[in-house]
């Protein structure tokens, strides 16, 4: 422990800063969820907040666990991560002024200084796009110490860039019977601010495109916890290469995940009721991803049968 604590203290500074903040933020938007009564689009006031912190804790966290996996420093992975920490600040700015005033900061259009805080926030995520970009692709240029952590590490980040571009539906949707001023939603055959499941909130009646963002932003953790469980409960039966090999499949399968869920909603089904089509979908992705883990474990056993041979 006292090692990970020491690791960690020569972590990345602005979003070990980032991180900080946003757990303070954590801490006072579950206060507001609980103690002030408005409502917004369906939900507290203070739902949206909350949400946002607890992913920047996780994604701050993950990024700056990234970069210490560098064998040397790389100053424009550096660069491209401050640069990120400034564009969420920026962002969680907004949102939790645009809280404080009573009003939406996202899709909200209704006046003009609405408006300029909605351009500014998508400006910011664009930025924050590209700096994400030259994370990964400085991390894939540079070679770590283990192969299956490298993969899962590189996988993450391009998956979760995925993950923000299903996000773009959102923008360019024009739902129906939506107050004035407001351009863009995350439902998709239904109006926002329905019925939603438990703290996440995504619709229960129709699609929602929060689905595919949450799921492909999340693989900068699923996946390097991939590579993890593997070495922690197989690295004495399987060798680097085929962990390696095990965590592209699931990178692939990750990737495929995110589309398939995205597709779901742009169809206008709820997560939990997916049609036929959605589960043929989901099935064949499954088996494909059962098939080739196989195939992987297949060519590791033929590769030890002829070391063992010769």
């Amino acid at each position: 422990m006292t090692t990970v604590q020491n690791r960690a203290a020569g972590w990345h500074r602005p979003l070990m800063l980032l991180v900080s903040a946003m757990a303070v933020l954590t801490v006072v938007a579950a206060v507001g969820v609980a103690a002030d009564p408005r409502v917004l689009t369906g939900a507290p006031i203070w739902a949206k907040p909350l949400k946002f912190a607890i992913s920047f804790v996780l994604y701050g966290v993950t990024l700056a666990w990234m970069l210490s996996l560098l064998p040397r420093r790389s100053r424009a992975a550096e660069r491209a991560a401050t640069l990120i920490v400034a564009m969420a600040v920026l962002e969680m700015t907004i949102i939790v002024g645009q809280v404080l005033r009573g009003t939406a900061s996202h899709f909200n259009g209704a006046t003009t200084l609405d408006a300029m805080l909605y351009s500014v926030m998508g400006a910011a995520i664009t930025v924050l796009f590209a700096a994400q970009l030259v994370l990964a692709v400085v991390l894939s240029r540079r070679s770590l110490a283990d192969r299956a952590g490298g993969y899962a590490v590189r996988l993450g980040l391009a998956v979760s860039l995925l993950g923000m571009v299903v996000a773009f539906p959102m923008v360019m949707r024009q739902p129906a019977g939506a107050p004035a001023g407001i351009s863009g939603a995350h439902s998709v055959g239904v109006p926002d601010g329905g019925p939603g499941l438990p703290l996440l909130g995504w619709s229960t009646t129709g699609g929602d495109l929060r689905v595919g963002h949450f799921v492909g932003m999340h693989a900068l953790q699923a996946l390097p916890l991939l590579a993890i469980l593997l070495d922690r409960f197989l690295g004495r039966r399987l060798d680097g290469l085929t962990r390696a090999r095990l965590v592209l499949v699931g990178g692939a399968a990750y990737a495929g995940l995110t589309l398939l869920v995205t597709a779901q909603a742009l169809r206008g089904q709820p997560l939990l009721a997916p049609d036929a089509l959605t589960l043929a979908a989901a099935g064949v992705l499954v088996a494909a991803t059962a098939t080739a883990s196989a195939l992987v474990l297949a060519r590791r056993a033929r590769r030890a049968g002829v070391v063992l041979v010769g």
